[in-house]
């Protein structure tokens, strides 16, 4: 048996030796090794992944590295600059070590021109990341506006590992040692379209990024106040809901330096607790965006939101709910954060409005039932109250963890009341399970075979059922049996 096993050094009662001895003897029995066993638990048992930001102007390649950086093609690539779409964030994979990667390839181009939006994108993107790769076309050279973006990197003191793209073949080897002019480094020369290059720079990333983030939450008691993004769609309130909270006692406005934006994250005591708001009051009006608004707005959420531990998410009562609201509520519990949905202007609802808003959360909102909610008014303060406790609780949850004794008669209870559909003859049963990590609750699930998404639905609501979990994701992988008589 290894001296050190996955769940040393686990806050909030780890394993003792004696289970953990037991609990990899019962894995033995079922037929699993316990290399994989302990695998899938420290898969899933990771904390937040450390993020790389993908910087650099227009038409330099930015998504076609993406796409093949993440090893399949999602981020959009057109011809034409400007592309816009709603996803920012990816998870990636290099040598064995995770990330998440940070996209800003879906830039519109706004009224004061080129310099502005590619200053714009590339700060919201820096602010959100561990370390940036920056992308320069090596056919072209160093521009004005890659010297502006080499400027902000140099302001915001973060890793930078430099990109050298469109370099095809030997003869664009010179073209890209020009780019140490730019006084950040080695230039990696890279071809994003045809893979030419692109191990020897994410080496370099991985070299760059921090094995764990630099960000310590709350939780521990050492990391200060609990941080809350305060999120949602383009003039749902947010701001006045941040100046309602404020109100007389603000307790600080601490500037971030290596920014160039106005707004900063505010200190506020509720409820006799100290809570740092997380900006998002967004762009201010010296960038007029057109089309490319909602990429913008995606950005600056998910900086946000990667910034925190919980997040209040902003929806405008009097009107319908929205794609974008989906949109960030999405984005909130892909992240892991713990939620809290705040509906705005509940003051000027009348009884119908109100009906049919209920009707509107049930038919569109029932992927997020399990979030706390609270109903205000950030323009009077009605219910301001309420907030503190919801925030609490889902702070709560986010940091539970079951003993893995308990998981497992409860598992056990489940599997034989209601057993896996039998597919193809088969019947796949849930063997066992533990507990890999929290913030937010991860569990592994070892099985005998091929677990259907509609039955992992199933045990998600059952354990928020038993446990609680109230305004948190809960995040479920299942590791499959080896077939077994390949070893003689």
């Amino acid at each position: 048996m290894n001296d050190h096993h996955p769940f040393e050094g686990e806050e909030h009662g780890a394993l003792g030796d004696a289970e953990y001895e037991r609990f990899m003897e019962l894995a033995a029995e079922e037929g699993f090794d316990v290399e994989d066993v302990e695998d899938a638990i420290g898969e899933a048992g990771h904390g937040p992944l450390p993020r790389l930001a993908v910087v650099g102007r227009p038409n330099v390649g930015k998504s076609t590295l993406v796409n093949r950086i993440i090893g399949r093609r999602e981020a959009v690539v057109e011809d034409r600059p400007g592309v816009t779409r709603d996803r920012v964030t990816y998870e990636a994979e290099w040598a064995g070590r995770r990330f998440k990667l940070v996209d800003t390839g879906g830039w519109e181009q706004d009224v004061l021109g080129i310099d502005a939006s590619v200053a714009a994108q590339a700060e919201y993107a820096i602010e959100a990341s561990d370390a940036v790769v920056f992308v320069v076309d090596a056919t072209v050279g160093a521009t004005d506006t890659d010297e502006a973006v080499v400027r902000l990197l140099r302001k915001a003191g973060k890793p930078v590992v430099l990109c050298a793209n469109k370099v095809d073949g030997p003869s664009g080897e010179a073209d890209a040692a020009m780019l140490w002019s730019l006084g950040l480094g080695e230039p990696h020369p890279v071809s994003a379209l045809h893979g030419r290059g692109t191990g020897d720079m994410l080496d370099a990333v991985l070299e760059a990024l921090p094995d764990a983030p630099k960000e310590t939450f709350g939780g521990t008691g050492i990391g200060g106040p609990r941080r809350v993004a305060l999120i949602g769609r383009p003039n749902v309130g947010k701001s006045s809901l941040l100046n309602k909270l404020a109100g007389e006692d603000r307790v600080v406005v601490d500037a971030q330096a290596g920014t160039t934006r106005d707004p900063v994250d505010e200190l506020i005591e509720l409820g006799g607790v100290t809570w740092k708001f997380v900006d998002t009051a967004g762009i201010r009006k010296r960038v007029h965006l057109q089309q490319g608004a909602d990429y913008y707005a995606s950005l600056r959420t998910a900086a946000a939101v990667e910034k925190a531990e919980v997040a209040v998410v902003l929806i405008d009562g009097a009107e319908s709910i929205s794609v974008q609201d989906q949109r960030i509520l999405t984005m909130a519990v892909d992240a892991g954060r713990a939620l809290v949905l705040a509906y705005n202007k509940w003051d000027t609802l009348d009884e119908e409005r109100r009906y049919y808003l209920e009707r509107e959360i049930e038919r569109e909102l029932g992927q997020v039932a399990w979030a706390p909610r609270v109903n205000i008014s950030a323009r009077t303060g009605r219910h301001m109250e309420k907030l503190v406790p919801a925030l609490e609780t889902a702070l709560a949850s986010w940091e539970t963890r079951v003993p893995t004794g308990r998981l497992n008669a409860f598992l056990g209870e489940l599997v034989a009341a209601h057993p896996h559909p039998v597919r193809g003859g088969k019947q796949p049963r849930i063997l066992f399970g533990t507990q890999a990590g929290t913030k937010p609750p991860r569990f592994v699930l070892f099985a005998s075979g091929f677990i259907e998404a509609g039955y992992r639905r199933f045990i998600e609501r059952r354990l928020r059922e038993e446990f609680g979990f109230e305004g948190t994701p809960v995040q479920i992988s299942v590791r499959v049996r080896e077939k077994r008589g390949r070893k003689k």
